[in-house]
């Protein structure tokens, strides 16, 4: 057992009690990534259980943009075979998926959270417990961190799947395994609000009205925002901003977001931004937008080194963070969320596919027709014969 697998799981036995596993099964169908615009449906074996750990039949698992930066460039957060990841040890190709939901098969010896027939949904970080963020319990930025579905233990796109404890979350009885799929999304939303200086009463600018600006709008309704502005090329996704609850959407290549802003806030400019689309005119922009001594928080993965305009920042004492991705506790908060009615993610499914359509109904319609789409679900509980 590695480091990482010890620190997350806390079980130091070596004796197994598998209740509810498909003993009988010794291979499975599951979508690995293997390269560069190379994903192939594939049977590997059966993952076996261990103390500590959960077996799960995945049932929905949802595309992340992340995935297809991988597919289109290349192995980026997905270890090389040449540089395997610190912790789980592989490389490519491994199997995908981080945002999923599914049905606890079986348990380990130690697991006493969650039992056979379960419905839940996994926090996929991976961390090493020992560096100097994860002794201050900041596992989301731990200094080897990575992600079940990109770094290794398996992932969604599978029909099995093993995990450590920690990772899984359980459902309430009124959040649909669907739903249970956008909980991995909807969390980065929700922390980068969380960990902002946001406070009630405040205006927001959110740039990028995909998948991760619209589960902002959606943490922001949650915490009773009433001022939310939205810049967004797109006119689709303009059009799910406005149905996720933001109060302006906008477009900027035909407005001047800077003006715009002044005029929906008074001419104070905004509170606090939140820069969910990762381009530089984005970020010029923003900061242009945001009053004296306001924060723009940076969730995007970028592709390329950005630049600041240091003297926006500097006379006028605003603030500049980065997210990265959710910490302990936003997938409780999130959930709870939804099973009281203050955020209502449904709509955000807007395709659901078998998971031998991956890359042709999946990631090709996300390149080719992403404006459309917020969030592709595999089913994969009910996918291949």
């Amino acid at each position: 057992m590695s480091t990482a697998e010890s620190t997350q799981t806390s079980i130091s036995s070596s004796k197994l009690t598998a209740v509810g596993t498909r003993s009988d099964r010794t291979t499975m169908n599951a979508v690995r990534f293997h390269g560069q615009k190379d994903i192939r449906l594939e049977t590997i074996p059966y993952p076996k259980l261990s103390p500590g750990k959960v077996l799960i039949a995945p049932k929905f698992c949802g595309i992340c943009g992340t995935d297809v930066h991988e597919y289109l460039g290349g192995n980026n957060l997905i270890p090389a075979p040449d540089h395997p990841h610190p912790i789980t040890g592989e490389t490519s190709p491994l199997t995908l998926g981080h945002e999923f939901s599914g049905i606890v098969e079986g348990v380990g010896e130690g697991v006493e959270g969650v039992k056979p027939g379960d419905r839940v949904c996994v926090q996929p970080i991976i961390y090493d417990g020992d560096c100097r963020s994860c002794k201050r319990g900041l596992v989301n930025c731990c200094d080897s961190n990575g992600f079940v579905g990109l770094s290794g233990w398996g992932g969604g796109l599978a029909e099995a799947m093993v995990v450590p404890e920690s990772c899984v979350k359980k459902l309430p009885d009124n959040v649909s395994m669907e739903i249970g799929a956008l909980i991995e999304p909807l969390a980065v939303g929700w922390h980068a609000v969380d960990i902002s200086p946001y406070k009630q009463g405040d205006s927001v600018l959110v740039l990028g009205g995909g998948p991760i600006g619209l589960a902002v709008v959606q943490a922001l309704i949650g915490r009773g925002c009433e001022n939310i502005i939205v810049s967004e090329v797109s006119s689709k996704r303009r059009d799910f901003a406005a149905q996720f609850g933001a109060h302006h959407v906008v477009d900027p290549t035909k407005e001047d977001i800077v003006k715009k802003v002044e005029s929906l806030t008074n001419g104070l400019g905004a509170d606090v931004g939140f820069d969910a689309a990762g381009v530089q005119v984005a970020v010029d922009t923003a900061f242009m937008a945001l009053k004296a001594r306001g924060t723009l928080v940076n969730i995007a993965v970028w592709e390329k080194r950005a630049s600041l305009q240091m003297n926006e920042i500097v006379f006028r004492e605003r603030g500049y963070m980065g997210v990265a991705t959710y910490s302990l506790g936003d997938f409780e908060a999130v959930l709870e969320a939804i099973s009281s009615g203050r955020m209502k993610p449904e709509g955000m499914i807007t395709k659901t596919i078998a998971l031998d359509k991956v890359v042709e109904e999946g990631f090709r319609t996300l390149i080719e027709d992403k404006e459309n789409h917020v969030k592709i679900l595999v089913d994969v509980g009910n996918s291949v014969a």
